[in-house]
């Protein structure tokens, strides 16, 4: 028996989603004019623009406006790629965002206890603090982008590890909750069937968290709601 569930009406990936994964060549994500240098490279696309197109997605979702029907990522020179890198930048909500990142990333699974100190733990911050925000947007019918993390380091230069994903939708049977996401990284054949599931029974940790991403194999330790405003996706859809 189904204890509680819910879903934003009429969000699915295979249909709202970007018809394209997140498998952008090699090339920088961004040039910036400087001043007697001329353009100057920033960063590299093949490492993945999910961010970005979690947030177009959401935009297009709540204006109405049905996803550009592409097979391939957008050219760099397109206003579709361009608005992708701007989402992105968006969604890692610097710095308050990327700081959440790297604070996840370098706490422990599981509650851990220092004389008379107990610290929380990724899988308690998880299921205790940031799931039943997640809930509340989905009760209410409003896509939930998270920021998953997957990695356990110091190194913040593994911060690129991470992932995003778009929630529109979950179950929740006693304890057991079954969440399901948009994946960019996941071929539009098999978006729908896409999920997280956890237990919220036992928050000290750590809290397995079970899924189907298409992200080379490597756990979910974590996930948190990350801050979403809305953007106007029309310049997205131009020459698209």
């Amino acid at each position: 028996m189904v204890d509680a569930h819910a879903a934003v009406e009429g969000f699915r990936p295979s249909s709202n989603g970007l018809p394209f994964t997140n498998d952008f060549p090699k090339q920088p994500v961004l040039k910036i004019n400087l001043p007697g240098v001329g353009p100057v490279p920033i960063g590299d696309a093949s490492r993945g623009l999910c961010g970005g197109m979690i947030y177009t997605t959401r935009d297009l979702f709540e204006a109405k406006l049905t996803p550009p029907v592409l097979k391939e990522p957008p050219a760099p020179d397109s206003p579709l790629y361009r608005y992708i890198v701007r989402r992105l930048f968006d969604s890692f909500d610097i710095p308050r965002g990327v700081a959440r990142y790297y604070q996840l990333m370098a706490t422990p699974d599981a509650d851990t206890t220092r004389s008379s100190l107990t610290l929380r733990g990724s899988g308690r911050i998880t299921v205790v603090n940031e799931w039943p925000r997640v809930r509340l947007d989905l009760d209410r019918g409003v896509l939930a982008p998270l920021g998953v993390i997957t990695l356990r380091s110091y190194d913040p230069f593994q911060l690129g590890s991470s992932h995003q994903l778009l929630a529109y939708a979950y179950e929740q049977r006693r304890t057991a909750v079954t969440l399901r996401v948009y994946d960019p990284n996941t071929p539009v054949e098999h978006a729908d069937d896409v999920t997280l599931s956890f237990d919220v029974a036992y928050p000290t940790g750590p809290v397995p968290i079970a899924h189907n991403l298409a992200i080379g194999g490597r756990r979910v330790r974590a996930f948190f709601l990350s801050r979403y405003r809305w953007a106007n996706p029309l310049p997205a859809l131009a020459d698209a």
